[in-house]
């Protein structure tokens, strides 16, 4: 069973190269890729995904419309659709909802959470002070997955649920790949962030859609597009008077431009599957975890 246990912090190195993250323009950067990527000039956006596939060796070959040139922009390519048999369901537990690989996953020690060694964070703060949520979820199961540029974009449900209600909270943009984790403090209770609240046969779980730098919007299949605008101030919906029931592996929203995505469950309610250790690569609809009986 994965555990909390933290050691040594980031090196010098490390810190060093986070440095330009605090410079950066993070929301005109963010503004500038949403623009681009959903430019419709023939010759930019076919070039742009041919770059783009090349760069970071993307498997186009799995997703349902092959033909580059089809896609109306770059975006519509990034939030592509696979193929239908490109991702089977495993047939019991709490499946994969996204492609990518495992940051950190195991068991909160009280409403901390591992982000990485020698850094944990708040989960009533990731929750944007949500304090009914964060004591329900206390001493639960997590596990954060990361999504590189080139992987499905597309999040999925793990568990059969009905959407009670969903949180905005906007907040900074600082990237989310493995570096910045193990150096910037609390990055995912900083970063802007889509929280989707869910109840199941096992229990509460919770769904966190975590922004980042050139995440040009975060969309949710009953919703709609959340972000942009990035705004200010948080934004609650309450769906508990006509609850959104979504079947286990059912898309739920997508990322336009990466991120990482935070599956939160309640105390005693699984075992992670041996093989999701912190790296591991992981594909929607795969087996993370069992029910405790």
């Amino acid at each position: 069973m994965p555990t909390t246990e933290t050691t040594a912090g980031p090196s010098l190195s490390d810190r060093l190269r986070t440095i330009p993250q605090y410079l950066l323009p993070q929301r005109l950067c963010t503004r500038l890729v949403y623009r681009l990527s959903r430019t419709r000039q023939p010759w930019f956006k076919n070039a742009f995904i041919r770059v783009f596939c090349a760069l970071f060796k993307v498997n186009r070959h799995e997703a349902a419309t092959t033909d580059l040139s089809a896609y109306p922009h770059f975006n519509a390519f990034f939030t592509r659709a696979l193929r239908p048999d490109a991702r089977p369901l495993s047939p019991e537990g709490l499946c994969c909802p996204v492609d990518g690989r495992v940051s950190q996953v195991g068991t909160l020690t009280g409403d901390r959470i591992l982000q990485a060694k020698s850094r944990d964070y708040s989960l009533i703060e990731l929750l944007g002070g949500d304090s009914q949520p964060a004591t329900e979820l206390h001493d639960g199961a997590f596990v954060t997955l990361y999504l590189s540029p080139r992987d499905y974009h597309r999040i999925h449900m793990p568990i059969e649920g009905q959407l009670q209600s969903m949180r905005h909270i906007p907040g900074q943009l600082f990237s989310v790949s493995p570096l910045t984790t193990r150096v910037i403090p609390n990055v995912f209770a900083r970063n802007e962030r889509l929280v989707c609240y869910f109840t199941t046969q096992r229990g509460p779980l919770v769904v966190v859609l975590v922004g980042a730098i050139n995440v040009a919007s975060i969309e949710t299949v009953w919703a709609g597009v959340i972000t942009p605008p990035l705004g200010s101030q948080i934004r609650d919906w309450d769906y508990r008077s006509a609850p959104i029931t979504l079947n286990r592996g059912a898309e739920l929203g997508r990322f336009n431009m990466g991120s990482t995505v935070i599956v939160l469950s309640g105390p005693n309610t699984l075992a992670w599957h041996p093989q999701i250790q912190p790296e591991a690569p992981v594909r929607m609809g795969q087996t993370l975890a069992t029910w405790l009986d």
